[in-house]
């Protein structure tokens, strides 16, 4: 009866591995110099705009930094003047050389002239001014339990800052009269809907937010939505571009108008990332290059470890204690 049991347990573990399905590109090619160096240590955690090592050296826009970060603190943001805002994740934040007690575990920062913007755990939003350590703004909002870990920071925008929060929504507050101008709800009703991406494309003067399964912009004419489970989303050039959780790759204008699509079979994408054009890394060890236009793309070899992390800043892809330049 034993063997039989073993046998039947075999036979269904058997299947369940067999039935799962990966991403196979049809060709690949080795024609890419990827210019591959080492960093000082691995990624220990990191955030949209970049990520600290297990060293404490930091990883942002600028690329690979030498800056340390005390003992115990993470990194989350940069200051207009490039200083690094950092967090302990329990009563301080470090903005540059200078320490700040602050009343709650801070989870995403920034700061413009004296303003410093902050978004803390327990889901209420800040705005204080530096300078005199007042609080000018303060607003608490429903407990959020469960996050994806891409949370968005504060974004300042003219006379206005916008707050991402933990529950599907961005506060969007004056800066003249400290007061509270407009709620965008952007996905109230998912588990996980916190605020993963904000940001202003320039050109169209476009608020482009994301969470894990919406896409909103927001423009002086109008507001637009798309309903995707998303796997990345990065603006670049007045477009923006998406990779979902069901393989496809999207192109899009401001309007959130799909202007071209790409499917992959079974893949599962870890980030976008752009250099002359986009590029996509895939679980199995690939990064796929498409065309600007979208009609064509390449599939290059790419060997990363995909149980460890990995981060797109701009033309740079970090992973484990490495990192490459894309072409």
């Amino acid at each position: 009866m034993k063997s039989i049991i073993f046998a039947i347990f075999a036979v269904a573990l058997f299947t369940a591995c067999s039935g799962k399905k990966y991403y196979e590109p049809e060709e690949t090619s080795n024609n890419i110099e990827l210019n591959k160096k080492s960093m000082s240590s691995s990624i220990k955690s990191m955030n949209r705009v970049g990520a600290t090592l297990n060293d404490n050296e930091i990883i942002t826009k600028q690329g690979v930094s030498q800056i340390k970060l005390p003992e115990g603190f993470e990194f989350i943001n940069f200051t207009e003047n490039g200083e690094v805002i950092a967090t302990n994740y329990i009563d301080k934040i470090l903005i540059g050389e200078n320490e700040r007690v602050v009343s709650d575990v801070v989870v995403a920062a920034s700061k413009q002239g004296d303003k410093l913007a902050l978004l803390y755990s327990n889901n209420s939003v800040e705005l204080i001014d530096e300078s005199s350590s007042k609080t000018l703004f303060k607003e608490y909002s429903t407990i959020s339990l469960a996050n994806d870990t891409r949370i968005a920071n504060p974004v300042f925008m003219g006379s206005l800052v916008l707050f991402p929060t933990l529950n599907g929504k961005v506060i969007i507050v004056s800066l003249v009269t400290n007061e509270a101008v407009r709620n965008v709800a952007v996905d109230p009703d998912n588990e996980f809907n916190n605020v993963i991406n904000l940001e202003v494309e320039k050109d169209s003067e476009t608020l482009i937010i994301a969470s894990p399964n919406k896409l909103i912009s927001v423009s002086v004419r109008e507001i637009s939505s798309k309903d995707y489970e998303l796997r990345d989303v990065i603006v670049k050039n007045g477009y923006v571009y998406v990779a979902t959780v069901d393989g496809h790759i999207i192109k899009l204008n401001t309007k959130l108008e799909e202007l071209a699509k790409r499917k992959y079979k079974y893949a599962k994408f870890h980030a976008l990332a752009y250099s002359d054009s986009l590029y996509a890394v895939e679980s199995q060890g690939f990064l796929i290059n498409i065309s600007d236009d979208f009609m064509s793309d390449t599939v290059y070899e790419f060997s990363f470890d995909n149980e460890k992390r990995l981060i797109a800043i701009d033309n740079k892809i970090y992973f484990d204690s490495d990192y490459i330049t894309l072409p």
